[in-house]
């Protein structure tokens, strides 16, 4: 890597650590590192940012902490795969009301995803679609083996997203990434081909360069997820002696 020269940041009421953590930080744009990139020693940060070691660690605890930077045991410190992504970022796990979340996500996916298809349909690389295939295929072999296919499920959408090139878009994931697991645990897989059926025909119409089908299998897979929703929703209300809207 090479040896960068920092300007010294002062900026009102923010912390040594904090500073430090921007300009680590600011050193991971300018140079453009990846996960494959380690990040210099602690000795070495300090040299180059004029603090002291102790100030390095907790500017770097503070990267790991928001996913910047990670530990790989008996390596170093290295930067993130996906910097700057957590998870669940907006905390919907913590939401009381998990079925009501569900209906409000999918909601939120009816606007985005359709969109999202008729981007990648536009937009993706001949190797964007290659990806494609092979997580369309993995997911449906995980529905005829009956297995437990949300982590396929949500990588399927997530090539999706990077058929659009958009900078934006893989940014939106984790909203995407909660909804299809909590989907999946709440329904218990009702869906399973239709699931597969759906999958098929977008990745059909993405690969076949045709935005309006794309956009309209999303669409009908989403709407088919409502659906589901919509009859759990119903279902538990019955049960609480409430009348269905």
């Amino acid at each position: 890597m090479k040896e960068a020269h920092f300007e010294s940041v002062k900026t009102e009421g923010t912390s040594l650590p904090e500073r430090t953590a921007e300009q680590i930080s600011r050193l991971i744009v300018e140079q453009h590192l990846t996960s494959e990139d380690k990040l210099p020693s602690e000795f070495e940060l300090a040299e180059q940012l004029h603090v002291g070691r102790g100030t390095v660690r907790e500017g770097v605890k503070l990267l790991v902490a928001r996913n910047v930077l990670e530990i790989r045991r008996g390596k170093g410190t290295y930067i993130a795969r996906n910097p700057g992504e957590v998870p669940d970022p907006l905390g919907f796990a913590y939401y009381p009301d998990q079925v009501q979340l569900a209906m409000d996500l999918v909601e939120i996916r009816g606007q985005m995803e359709p969109w999202v298809a008729r981007m990648a349909a536009e937009r993706a690389a001949p190797e964007d679609l290659t990806e494609l295939r092979e997580t369309c295929l993995v997911v449906e072999q995980d529905i005829l083996a009956e297995r437990d296919h949300s982590k396929n499920d949500v990588l399927f959408h997530v090539a999706i997203a990077k058929c659009t090139h958009n900078l934006v878009v893989p940014k939106l994931i984790p909203i995407i990434t909660y909804a299809i697991t909590l989907f999946v645990a709440l329904t218990k897989s009702r869906l399973r081909m239709e699931t597969l059926v759906d999958h098929r025909e977008i990745m059909e119409a993405i690969c076949n360069r045709n935005p309006e089908r794309a956009e309209e299998m999303m669409a009908r897979h989403i709407a088919h997820n409502r659906a589901v929703l919509e009859e759990i929703v119903a279902g538990l209300k019955e049960q609480e002696g409430t009348p269905s809207d």
